[in-house]
């Protein structure tokens, strides 16, 4: 059990320092890749930088809930496996509706 926890955790500390590098600089996430199909440097909209922001601190709280779930077969934690996208769905379409409506 020691080994597939400290496995676990050895895989998710460069996803938890991707999730912190995107929340701190999400014009750099997002346009990570991408940077050399555009001539000028590109503008970013508030609406991605903010979704961007949500969908990286939703991720670092519910990533290690459902690892820890099924790590340590907690049932009633296993629901977070359904609620986590539900969270990331609503919280997109939030963000972006109020995007809209400006």
């Amino acid at each position: 059990m020691e080994k597939l926890l400290f496995i676990g955790v050895f895989f998710l500390m460069p996803l938890y320092a991707a999730m912190i590098w995107s929340y701190f600089y999400p014009e750099d996430s997002i346009l990570v890749g991408k940077r050399w199909m555009y001539e000028e440097e590109p503008e970013v909209s508030k609406t991605a930088i903010r979704y961007t922001k949500f969908s990286s601190i939703t991720l670092m709280i519910g990533l290690p809930i459902v690892v820890i779930s099924f790590l340590f077969k907690i049932y009633i934690l296993r629901l977070s496996v359904v609620i986590l996208p539900l969270v990331l769905i609503m919280g997109a379409l939030k963000i972006y509706s109020d995007g809209l409506e400006r």
